[in-house]
């Protein structure tokens, strides 16, 4: 089975290569994992976003890796190759699937988990259920923290369209709208990630990123909790100061906050040197080099 995707360009093959897979049941469903490094490492599990699969962290794993980590990346349940387990319907199904692939993968010592938009969600919900899980939440563009923007965000359908050329202006502008802030940073390689990962996305009628449910959620974690975006996130445009300050209220425990200059919601991605140097400095480990 191949295990990377044929788009991917060679320099990011090769810092991936070692991939693992390894498939976890709960409830009847299946999840899928990709993993990298040693079993006696130190754990931390990236979650990705919406309509995304493991492929949102194609820029950071490496750099985790690399640090010591070992890197535990789930399909989450209804995305990817993961099924979607009967009765899914949003994120707050999730827990108890990914609670019971963490046991089955058996981590050793410490984990953190890392979040990204509604993985952010998900981890959230994930510590609140089974707190003895993580030691660390990273929270990256997580929505849920009711902080409602004037406008809804001006994304377009695209599965009614009748060829894959009409597809892909939509997903350029979808990208733009929600994902993305420099028009530069839309390459060939984000494109086919979003185009490959939004086809398999079967949970399309979630709801609750526009809710509270994390705001509500922070106060009962007892993990630290730290928190990235990028400057131009579009969930939250001239209101990330906002989110800062009634984050670190909410945190019993609260670690660090780090704004990345210029990039946008999907900010691993837009700009991965400066996110994996803030992450790895937010974890506690930072490489030689990256």
């Amino acid at each position: 089975m191949k295990l990377l995707p044929n788009f991917l360009p060679a320099d990011l093959k090769r810092d991936l290569a070692g991939v693992q897979r390894h498939v976890t049941q709960c409830q009847g469903a299946a999840t899928v994992w990709h993993t990298w490094g040693e079993a006696d490492r130190p754990v931390v599990v990236l979650l990705h976003g919406g309509s995304g699969s493991w492929t949102h962290w194609v820029r950071n794993i490496a750099a985790l890796r690399d640090a010591g980590w070992r890197v535990l990346v789930p399909d989450l349940p209804g995305f990817g190759d993961s099924e979607l387990p009967s009765g899914c319907t949003d994120v707050d199904a999730l827990p108890v699937h990914l609670h019971e692939g963490l046991r089955q993968l058996n981590p050793v010592g410490s984990v953190a988990l890392v979040g990204f938009s509604f993985g952010g969600m998900a981890a959230a919900l994930w510590l609140e259920a089974f707190p003895q899980d993580a030691q660390h939440l990273v929270l990256v563009g997580a929505p849920g923290m009711g902080f409602a923007l004037p406008e809804r965000i001006p994304l377009k359908g695209w599965r009614h369209l009748p060829t894959p050329e009409a597809q892909t202006e939509v997903h350029r502008h979808n990208l733009m709208a929600l994902m993305l802030q420099d028009p530069t940073a839309l390459d060939g390689l984000a494109l086919s990630l979003h185009a490959a990962n939004v086809q398999r996305d079967r949970m399309p009628r979630r709801r609750l990123s526009s809710t509270d449910i994390v705001a509500q959620a922070l106060p009962r974690l007892t993990c630290r909790i730290s928190a990235m975006y990028g400057e131009h996130d579009a969930l939250y445009r001239w209101r990330l100061p906002e989110v800062h300050l009634a984050m670190q209220a909410w945190a019993k425990n609260w670690g660090q906050w780090h704004t990345v200059p210029g990039a946008g919601h999907w900010v691993q991605f837009e700009a991965a040197a400066p996110f994996n140097l803030a992450l790895l400095n937010t974890l506690g480990l930072v490489p030689q080099t990256l």
